[in-house]
């Protein structure tokens, strides 16, 4: 008898590729290997070889692969893998999943929460969900994770590989996956990955004629040299050196009679069939029709179920008992046709796809389409409602049954369930199948159903473009015989596709098209879609009276959407109320947000639900600066697994922190999140951390850093960036006053106003309405009409702006001779700036001039203070300042014998600070950023931002020059 050789042979470079790269995964050195070759190559083998040098060191090992069962099934592969972790009855419980648990619900059943809708956060935060899950798998001896048959793979899963493969380094996993030599998107994402050096490729070649002979005579058992010369030659000759056809030939020929095992050994009788490849294919026929009908109609059903099948359908098919199909399972498996699916209890597999494809070829059409027909009606019936990938399973049965309407509507079905789960490219797939077995057929009703799912599908996979050109469709979707109302609802969808990708006239063009089919006697069913994506367009698209446009528009389809109960509609329609109402008053906008998060709350939509919430803190920070409900929304957003909205709300608290002054917690907030929002490729998110971080050099005076920040940014800046304005209001323009350049500030001020004129932004602490103020107020281009013009505004009641327009307020006061009025107005501002601590010390250098030549308030007081902040902050030009006006003042000026004074004049002129000094001179003597903090009382981290900045100013490569640097600067150490 043939058995499958246990040995790989040929492979011995590929095996030690394998199990360097299983010693690196062990090591803390991930990364991802694709083993790329024709069909019967050898993949899976190597694969298996790969698992079983891995748990023989003791890694974890993950398998799941790839399915024909029907055109897509997301995840499937993921799915299989990551289920393994959870058999157990232990499942990962690590502290680094954290808000991730719930979004890996999608793919584990076990972490689904009861009451958590799934979110529609992208592919890529799924994918560090599962980088995150496997690297707790792989603690402490490491973890393989093994894809197999990634061809079959969907787009969704793809994606997640290919994020995974750009992510392992210095992560203890290893991903295997094996690829089909033949055209398609795992080959053409495992070659980008090979080029950008984040995956390497094994491209399994044929066997040579010694490793042909070694493989075959190990499936006999015997030695190679014992094997008949002409088996060898024929093997040689007609294998092409493909392991699968050496052992179907092998196994076949055995068969046959043709080789026969005798006492001294094997020997041939007769002659050898030429032709393999239909040697193959008729090989696997034979086989089972040797197995007797049933056996056959058995595996013939199996067959048209896909690679892998389910046994539960096919006994349901069949008709047969259970014992009689577990002995025609056994006699299949003997014969080597199928084997146990080890990923799946009840299922089993063939034992290679040209196995199935070789038995559905040998179908009748008509077999085929009946086979089909009963395989549907029993899925049905033991599935009821087609949960999951049954779905797909049933249309694809209908579909070859030619049942063309059913299996549209079901492709359609799970091309909705596709979208609802986050899979938008296989949502996109299926609606295409479905759309394309309705051309020529259906109702123009159930086209334009289809259709109008299908362009939402597009414009949540980013496919923009294609979106657009089915508008031209929409006269052909079914002719005269499409209704308005629907033709309407496409048009409506289509303006949402023009809303995401930021083309507000076209979407606006497309709504008008809608109104226009509708008619005066539409619905408020119709119209409050139509009027809350008019809203929101308006909104978006700025122009004069876009607030109140969008808010009249908002309040319409608020009364429709009411009227029809819409609740989706309304929990839009409210949020854009609340956006317009923030320009007049927190108050009501946050009035407005509580009507959503009811909304919210009440239809079970926890993600929207969570960015009510951010906003309500939001507008209460604007309002108070408390921080405290900014805080927990954040747990909120974990909990749900809203990971987006969890960066976002991430990025406001550095937001906070910077302002406050707090350098430090800015820093370690930035470092938490700045390469996940990166990695994630959350772009709003990732200009935010950058703002916040041009900012943090800003605030401290480093026009070197914030310059390489605000670089950055602009990498991922586009033309509705609505944190640009704060790049110019918070990095710009304080860097601008810490180094004493009034007019440099101001006119980084006008710049700002001026190009966000017309531009949508929901932040209000730019300058426009504080800042920009007080510092025209000193220059004496602004007084009480401005003041008042300001006062009338609800920004000039957020605490940020209101310590600047107070001190304005202070500075008018004081030039009228108001003494009580001007200090009550500076101790208001104080109050205010209580929480901002840098920018209540600049505040007070800055309102001290006009207090010494008015004669009004503390000016001494506060130059003492601001100075000393400011010398401690190792800003020299305001502290300078506030010497030289203490100075003029007849006051006495600390003496500052360290310090500023004592950086040489090349250094300062580069911009090397007092404690960057004292860091260079450390490292004269090579000294590690722990003994350097040692020495100066301060911690590691700061000594590392140190060194980070001098090796910026300096312009050398890294530590080793800096320290050469100092050397050339301090001379050597005596």
């Amino acid at each position: 008898m043939v058995s499958r050789s246990p040995l790989v042979f040929g492979r011995d470079r590929e095996v030690a590729e394998l199990t360097r790269a299983i010693d690196a995964a062990r090591s803390s050195r991930g990364g991802a290997v694709f083993l790329v070759g024709e069909p019967g190559i050898g993949k899976s083998r190597l694969a298996s070889e790969a698992a079983g040098i891995a748990f023989a060191s003791g890694v974890r090992v993950l398998r799941g692969r790839g399915t024909t069962i029907g055109p897509i099934v997301p995840f499937r592969p993921l799915t299989e893998a990551l289920l393994g972790l959870f058999r157990s009855g232990h499942p990962p419980d690590d502290p680094a999943l954290g808000p991730y648990r719930p979004i890996l619900g999608r793919l584990i059943p076990d972490l689904q929460q009861p009451g958590v809708a799934a979110t529609g956060d992208s592919l890529v935060v799924l994918g560090e969900a599962v980088l995150r899950l496997v690297t707790v798998a792989g603690r402490p001896d490491g973890c393989l994770l093994v894809l197999e048959d990634l061809q079959h793979a969907d787009p969704e899963t793809l994606a997640i590989v290919e994020y995974l493969t750009d992510n392992l380094t210095d992560l203890p996993v290893l991903l295997v996956g094996t690829i089909r030599d033949e055209p398609c998107a795992a080959l053409d994402l495992a070659r980008t990955a090979s080029q950008r050096h984040s995956a390497s490729i094994l491209a399994l070649n044929r066997l040579n004629p010694d490793d042909v002979t070694r493989l075959a005579a190990s499936c006999l058992e015997t030695e190679p040299a014992a094997l008949p010369i002409e088996v060898t030659s024929k093997l040689v000759e007609d294998s092409a050196g493909i392991p699968f056809i050496i052992e179907e030939i092998l196994h076949q020929s055995v068969v046959d009679g043709v080789l026969v095992q005798s006492a001294t050994g094997w020997r041939v009788v007769g002659e050898l069939r030429p032709d393999v490849p239909e040697t193959v294919l008729r090989g696997v026929t034979d086989r089972a029709e040797q197995l007797g009908p049933q056996a056959r109609a058995l595996l013939s059903v199996a067959a048209v179920l896909g690679d892998r099948f389910p046994l539960s359908v096919v006994g349901h098919v069949t008709a047969l008992d259970e014992r009689s199909m577990l002995s025609h399972l056994r006699a299949a498996v003997a014969a080597q046709l199928v084997a146990p699916d080890d990923t799946a209890p009840d299922w089993y597999a063939f034992r290679h796809p040209l196995t199935a494809e070789a038995l559905r070829s040998a179908l009748t059409p008509t077999d085929r389409a009946e086979y089909s027909r009963r395989a549907a009606e029993a899925v049905q019936t033991l599935h009821p409602g087609l949960p999951g990938e049954w779905c797909q399973l049933v249309a694809t049965l209908k579909a070859d049954a030619g049942d063309v309407d059913n299996a549209a509507r079901l492709f359609a079905e799970a091309g909705r369930r596709a979208l609802t789960d986050g899979a938008s490219g296989s949502s996109v797939k299926l609606l295409d199948r479905a759309n394309a077995l309705l051309h020529g057929t259906g109702t123009a009703e159930s086209k334009a159903e289809i259709l109008q799912t299908l362009l939402y599908a597009l414009a949540e996979a980013g496919e923009i473009d294609r979106a657009r050109t089915l508008v031209d469709s929409l006269d052909h979707v079914g002719g005269a015989d499409l209704g308005s109302a629907p033709r309407a609802a496409l048009h409506t969808r289509l303006a949402q596709v023009y809303y995401v990708a930021g083309l507000s006239s076209e979407g606006m063009n497309q709504l008008a098209a809608a109104r226009a089919l509708l008619g005066p006697d539409a619905t408020d069913a119709q119209t409050a879609p139509i009027d809350v994506m008019a809203a929101k367009l308006t909104w978006q698209g700025g122009g004069s009276n876009r607030g109140e446009r969008a808010e009249v528009l908002a309040r319409q389809a608020i009364a429709a959407a009411e009227h029809a109960d819409l609740p989706t509609v309304l929990c839009d329609a409210w949020q854009v109320v609340a956006d317009v109402a923030r320009e007049r008053s927190l108050e009501e906008s946050s009035v407005c947000l509580e009507r959503a998060r009811e909304l919210a709350e009440k239809h079970r939509l926890p993600i929207p639900r969570v960015y009510v919430l951010a906003r309500l803190a939001g507008n209460d920070w604007l309002a108070t600066g408390d921080v405290v409900g900014v805080e927990r929304t954040i747990e909120e957003a974990q909990r749900v697994g809203a990971v987006a909205v969890g960066y976002q709300i991430h990025g406001n608290l550095a937001a906070d922190a910077v302002l406050r002054g707090d350098f430090e917690k800015t820093a370690r907030l930035i470092d938490q999140c700045k390469q996940d929002v990166i990695r994630l490729r959350l772009r709003p998110q990732t200009r935010y951390i950058l703002m916040v971080q041009a900012t943090l050099a800003a605030h401290r005076g480093r026009r070197v850093e914030m310059e390489a920040a605000l670089t950055e940014f602009a990498e991922w800046e586009d033309a509705n960036s609505q944190e640009l304005p704060l790049t110019l209001g918070f990095a710009r323009v304080f860097c601008a006053l810490l180094e004493e350049n009034r007019g440099l500030a101001r006119e980084e001020l006008i710049r700002m106003i001026a190009s966000t004129k017309d531009v949508p932004s929901l932040f209000q602490l730019a300058g426009r309405h504080g800042l920009h103020l007080f510092l025209s107020v000193l220059d004496g281009d602004a007084g009480w009409p401005e003041y008042n013009e300001a006062i009338a505004t609800v920004q000039s009641t957020m605490r940020w702006n209101r310590q600047f327009v107070r001190l304005a307020e202070a500075v008018l006061l004081g030039r009228e001779g108001r003494v009580e009025d001007a200090n009550a107005a500076a101790g208001s501002a104080q109050e205010d700036a209580a929480i901002f601590t840098m920018a209540r010390h600049l505040g007070l250098r800055l309102v001290a001039e006009a207090a010494i030549a008015d004669g009004w308030g503390e000016p001494i007081v506060w130059l003492r203070r601001a100075e000393e902040y400011f010398h401690q902050l190792s800003v020299p030009a305001v502290a300078g300042a506030c010497r030289s006006m203490l100075r003029h003042a007849g006051a006495s000026v600390k003496q500052r014998r360290t310090g500023i004074d004592r950086v040489p004049d090349d250094l300062r002129a580069i911009g090397v600070t007092v404690r960057e000094h004292e860091v260079l001179q450390l490292l004269r003597e090579r000294l590690t950023n722990k003994a350097i903090a040692n020495r100066l009382h301060i911690s590691p981290r700061t000594v590392e931002k140190h060194v980070a900045s001098l090796i910026m100013k300096a312009e050398v490569a890294d530590r080793t020059e800096l320290s050469n640097f100092a050397v050339s600067a301090y001379g050597e150490i005596a």
